[in-house]
């Protein structure tokens, strides 16, 4: 109780400083006129105010007072656009949006994208990327709002493809095509997987992962048509020869030919066979059950 109350009573302590340092920043600031500022002594009065502003809100976090927090980064950014520190106006929306991420989804993403147009003014598109992602993941988490994660998701990718970084852009693509399936997009999650399994088949790194995205791909086809299916595997064989031993693929053969004959039991045993010793994602299970439905007689589960 008593180390409770030392915490609680601290608290007070840098909230109160808090809101010193910003009634000070606040009179500095009113003190300036804009007009005049660059002719006179105002740069200076400025720079401190915008200083206090940043300690302000830094005792704000310690206090726990996120949405204060977040206010005064957003003030300390905006006169870092005055006087024309671009960088340093985009750290502290940064810093703005990191706070209000703790109390205020919705404000957190207007403060990062504030940030993302500076960066992307400036030219910094790798970090103008990482900022979408952090707002993609507010709307999948916090918001709920998948349309909107996507459309960050994709952004973010565009970026990274434009500064060469293929490998970043094919993790934001892989969110997007697994999010489009999920919304019966299909159309759009077959194409982002193939390219991303295209991409990757021929890098000896990451050519073990192909297998996996012309699985899903496969998968995408499979819910849509059966022959489709059955000629992206073939498609896929050919262009990626390794594709044919491996174990998604002789189960996708398997499952075609339980869906052929409407063979619901023989479908359910090649999936459990599978998933006995590599396990099925939350994803693929999903995709599965949606195939399994158009087989007639199915009881709506893999077990």
């Amino acid at each position: 109780m008593q180390h409770k109350s030392l915490v609680n009573r601290k608290c007070l302590v840098d909230e109160s400083t808090a809101l010193h340092f910003q009634i000070f920043s606040t009179t500095l600031c009113r003190s300036v006129n804009p007009m005049y500022f660059s002719l006179y002594s105002g740069p200076h009065k400025v720079e401190e105010a915008c200083e206090m502003y940043c300690r302000a809100a830094n005792m704000f976090k310690m206090a726990k007072n996120w949405n204060a927090a977040g206010n005064a980064f957003c003030q300390a950014a905006r006169i870092h656009m005055q006087l024309q520190n671009k960088h340093d106006s985009a750290t502290s929306f940064i810093d703005a949006g990191n706070a209000f991420k703790k109390s205020d989804p919705n404000e957190a993403i207007k403060c990062l994208n504030a940030a993302v147009d500076i960066y992307t003014d400036m030219g910094r598109f790798t970090i103008a990327a990482k900022h979408h992602i952090t707002i993609a993941e507010i709307y999948e988490s916090e918001l709920v709002d998948i349309e909107k994660a996507i459309a960050h998701y994709e952004q973010a990718a565009d970026y990274y493809k434009g500064e060469e970084s293929n490998s970043s852009a094919n993790k934001c693509l892989l969110k997007v095509g697994a999010y489009a399936a999920q919304l019966e997009q299909y159309a759009k999650a077959i194409e982002i997987y193939e390219q991303v399994g295209s991409s990757t088949m021929d890098n000896p790194l990451l050519k073990y992962s192909a297998k996996e995205y012309f699985f899903k791909a496969s998968l995408c086809h499979f819910i849509v048509d059966e022959l489709n299916a059955k000629l992206a595997v073939e498609k896929y064989e050919e262009m990626f020869p390794a594709f044919s031993d491996s174990r998604e693929c002789k189960l996708l053969k398997k499952l075609l030919d339980a869906h052929e004959e409407q063979n619901c039991e023989a479908f359910t045993e090649a999936i459990k066979e599978f998933d006995s010793i590599s396990r099925l994602d939350q994803w693929q299970t999903t995709m599965l059950l949606r195939i399994k439905k158009t087989i007639q007689g199915d009881e709506g589960d893999l077990k």
